[in-house]
């Protein structure tokens, strides 16, 4: 059985090859775009016989291109290493002295910075991408035989390293497994109904889970296609809203969406699906948004380690979805709220939230200790949050997170 998350991705793709992938204002690919040009910057990455499991670093602006730079380092069997577009100098030495890849690519803007500390920190080949898809990495990738045979890896082996934002202490890159992302991407795609005739509104980056292994996965294995923007930018929305089915946006998103009399139920006629992630949504924004649309958003939670743990239901014959709640635990994945004990606790107290599925990482890059102290001894993931399982009017199965374990003292 084929293991590479980029062949689990592909066996979704459309029989038509020639259909629209990705639609962006000034261009279109198509799927046999993705295939070739991911196919070129695999067979480049190949080229410089840089060991399997060799971290490939990426710190660029979000385009097509940057995404099929993704799709390429999973199809050479390389890690991939996104970084936030909003890290200095300093923050960047930490994660490439941590992370030692072989490859960096970072924007134009960036090169007289990171050239020399790239190479500084062992890397053998440093290239450039730029917004609209232009830099020394396209150049060098497109005589590059397109028809790449994408490389067979195992279920357990790396696919990417996601550094976590350190707020206790310094950033800690979550090793996930070709495993781990691909049977996310599978549940998320049954339990969120994708369909292939689906449009997505993508406006969110693609360096963390919600934007890559959430919102691109999605419609990557559906076969669907994506409306491509670099932000949230409500002209453009309300311009795109009325084609699309799909939305994905943090609770800002949809306070600012809200603002502008023309969002409105007509606008969303064909939107099947608004889930909102990354921070909470409040209460009055939920009730605000359906009382406007005539439709509840969908909330739910996860993680860099973990991707998506829980969601408020798709169907609504498995339950309401309700305001300040991030829902049930997805098939197969595990939720337990215990006691500082690691005793699980009833319905309605709030303790420390443990999950366990075959989306949980298995540990932090180079951090052995770390990762034995965020695990307890049968094999549950210490999250880090807060949470209350049911409650006053809810299912005892549901889910709300209401803080961080470094933020309180449960008494």
């Amino acid at each position: 059985m084929e293991h590479n998350l980029y062949s689990v991705l592909e066996s979704g793709f459309p029989q038509d090859r020639n259909s629209i992938a990705i639609e962006t204002p000034a261009r279109s690919y198509t799927w046999a775009d993705i295939d070739a040009i991911s196919g070129r910057m695999a067979a480049l990455l190949s080229s410089y016989n840089i060991p399997l499991g060799s971290r490939v670093a990426v710190q660029v602006e979000k385009s097509p291109e940057a995404l099929m730079l993704y799709l390429a380092t999973l199809r050479a069997g390389l890690v991939y290493l996104p970084l936030n577009t909003a890290y200095r100098e300093g923050e960047v030495r930490y994660f490439l002295q941590d992370a030692e890849p072989a490859v960096v690519v970072c924007s134009p803007s960036s090169e007289s910075w990171c050239e020399p500390l790239a190479r500084d920190c062992g890397a053998s080949h440093v290239l450039t991408l730029d917004a609209n898809g232009g830099g020394s990495l396209m150049e060098a990738a497109k005589n590059q035989n397109p028809a790449f045979q994408t490389v067979s890896r195992n279920a357990d082996d790396l696919a990417a390293i996601l550094y976590t934002s350190g707020t206790t202490g310094r950033s800690k890159g979550a090793m996930l497994s070709h495993a781990n992302l691909s049977s996310n991407a599978k549940t998320l795609h049954d339990y969120w109904g994708w369909r292939s005739d689906d449009i997505l509104l993508h406006i969110l980056p693609i360096f963390h889970v919600h934007g890559l292994f959430v919102a691109a996965h999605g419609a990557l294995l559906a076969g669907a296609r994506m409306i491509w923007l670099p932000k949230l930018d409500i002209e453009q929305a309300l311009q795109y809203l009325p084609r699309c089915t799909v939305m994905m946006g943090v609770p800002t998103h949809y306070v600012r969406i809200l603002e502008e009399p023309r969002f409105t139920k007509e606008l969303c006629s064909n939107m099947r699906l608004f889930i909102s992630g990354s921070a909470p949504l409040l209460v009055d924004t939920f009730r605000e948004f359906e009382a406007r649309i005539g439709m509840p958003i969908l909330e739910r939670y996860g993680m860099s380690e973990t991707v998506m743990l829980t969601s408020n239901p798709y169907e609504p014959a498995q339950g309401k979805r309700i305001p300040g709640t991030v829902g049930r635990a997805l098939p197969g994945v595990s939720v337990r709220v215990v006691d500082d004990q690691d005793q699980p606790l009833e319905p309605g107290q709030p303790g420390h939230v443990q999950v366990k599925g075959p989306n949980v990482f298995s540990g932090y890059w180079r951090m052995p200790e770390k990762t034995r102290e965020e695990f307890t001894s049968d094999g549950w993931f210490r999250t880090g949050d807060i949470g209350i399982m049911g409650g006053e009017g809810i299912p005892s199965d549901y889910l709300s997170i209401v803080g961080r374990s470094k933020d309180l003292i449960i008494s």
